[in-house]
Order: C-alpha cells, then structure tokens, then sequence
C-alpha cells in the first residue's frame, strides 16, 4: 500500500505546485497567501509518503483529498484534478491493503512450508 499511495502523493506534491501557478494570476489572492497555502499542502503531501503506514495516515490523506477538491473554488480546474486524485487515491488504498494481504499469505506459505520447499 505504501509504495502506490506515496506515488499519488507524490504526483499530488506536483499538481499542487502548478495549481499554485495559476492561482498567482489572480488579482484577487496575494502571492504570499497563494504560496503559504500551496506550499503547506505540498509538504503535507511529501510527509504523508511516510506516515501512510502509521494510524491516522490514510485519514490525512483523505484530508488532502478534500483540499484538493475545495482548491477548485479558486482554480476550477482542481475540482476535476482532485476528484481524479481521490479516485486515485481510493484505488491506492484499496488495492494497496489487497497486495498486502496477499503477499503476508505468500510469505506464510512459504515460511510454513520450511526452507527446503523452495
């Protein structure tokens, strides 16, 4: 799971960036507010790659999501660009717990069926 989440996150650290391009050209937001803001949601983004495996790092995650999805009210676009990354994000977590599961019961196969079964 933490290898295909940190991947979303990551690809999220970068979308975040360039929506924080686009929302400078707003005569209405002050650079500094626009950079604060996209620059404490790029580094949640980098710090979450490696609390995903920890309690509450797929709620965070989930948190990050939902800022996405809001950030569309100041550049439209992320309202399609975060609905996409919750869809990817669900996927990661989804399938993610699912590859895991099934290589702990690979793993206990093989350690139960002993050193010489290899």
């Amino acid at each position: 799971m933490r290898v295909l989440c940190s991947s979303t996150l990551i690809g999220e650290f970068f979308v975040i960036g360039f929506a924080g391009l686009v929302a400078m050209k707003d005569d209405g937001l002050a650079t500094s507010t626009v950079w604060w803001v996209c620059g404490v949601a790029m580094v949640v983004s980098v710090l979450l790659c490696g609390m995903i495996t920890r309690p509450g790092g797929v709620q965070l995650g989930w948190a990050l999501q939902a800022g996405l999805i809001l950030s569309g009210f100041v550049v439209p676009t992320m309202f399609f660009l975060g609905a996409v990354f919750a869809g990817l994000w669900w996927a990661s977590v989804h399938y993610g717990r699912r590859i895991d599961e099934v290589k702990a019961g690979w793993a206990a196969a093989q350690a139960s069926a002993g050193p010489d079964a290899a």
